[in-house]
């Protein structure tokens, strides 16, 4: 395939998204049985990371963030210990209820359901905030809680690739797809990436079908590894995640993405 930005539309099949799908309600009505008194399998759960943003190209990691009743909070906070490893620990002996020959494990953020199949999902317990914004247990260095807004990024998200008539989306799918193909030993992160896109992307959107480009080929391209060499990133600063404006580190990615982004010329 070419390196140049293309119009990809859909990736992941019809057949992997329904799988995908019932996996998700599955361990939706685990935690709504557990903390919810409740046997609904759509309530308190939504799709996170890059699956979420729709940004995805494969189905290896499936993030889905499940929210818990308020009044669970304080009680798992004033818990003695690492109080984040103990939630992490409910939610897994929830989720075995469903998948009890199934590889589940705490680790560090989220609980992970390995598959036979080669698909993981790794699943966020969150508290909801009177903003909208989420906290969620960190069970690293003696635990702590963060903070998240998945769905301010994802609403941002999916305006800005509307005005840009897919070319978000498919940028970011793109870099992906390269990153996968020529930098695979190489660290990227799905946040980065779409964080540095939406940045990048400034104007800059797919022509209206029936009409013709009206800047040379690898324009686009050449636009977005000038930003990046004019931007903090190509120094491993940190940039902002967009929508949430959380503060995303680059250092691990910075150094790849300008691999793929020259690649992409």
């Amino acid at each position: 395939m070419s390196d140049r930005v293309q119009k990809h539309g859909e990736i992941i099949s019809s057949d992997i998204r329904k799988l995908i799908s019932l996996r998700y309600h599955t361990v939706t009505k685990a935690i709504n049985i557990e903390f919810w008194n409740s046997t609904s399998d759509k309530l308190h759960s939504l799709y996170v990371g890059s699956y979420g943003r729709n940004t995805a190209i494969d189905t290896s990691d499936v993030d889905i963030l499940v929210e818990l009743p308020s009044n669970l909070f304080d009680r798992y906070n004033n818990l003695s210990g690492n109080s984040q490893s103990k939630l992490l620990q409910a939610i897994r002996n929830a989720i075995l209820n469903s998948y009890p020959r199934s590889d589940v494990r705490a680790d560090g953020q989220v609980v992970k359901i390995l598959f036979s199949d080669g698909m993981y999902f790794e699943i966020v317990p969150a508290f909801k905030n009177l903003d909208g914004s989420y906290k969620y247990p960190d069970s690293n260095t003696g635990g702590s809680w963060k903070s998240t807004n998945p769905k301010a990024e994802q609403e941002a998200m999916a305006q800005k690739n509307r005005s840009s008539n897919g070319l978000l989306y498919d940028t970011c799918k793109h870099i992906r797809t390269i990153h996968n193909s020529n930098f695979s030993s190489y660290h990227l992160s799905g946040i980065v990436i779409d964080s540095f896109v939406y940045e990048a992307i400034g104007s800059w959107r797919w022509a209206i079908d029936g009409k013709s480009y009206s800047q040379p080929s690898g324009a686009y391209e050449r636009a977005l590894l000038d930003y990046y060499n004019t931007s903090n990133i190509c120094w491993g600063l940190s940039i902002n995640a967009p929508g949430s404006n959380d503060i995303v580190s680059t250092s691990s990615s910075y150094e790849c993405l300008v691999k793929v982004l020259t690649r992409m010329l």
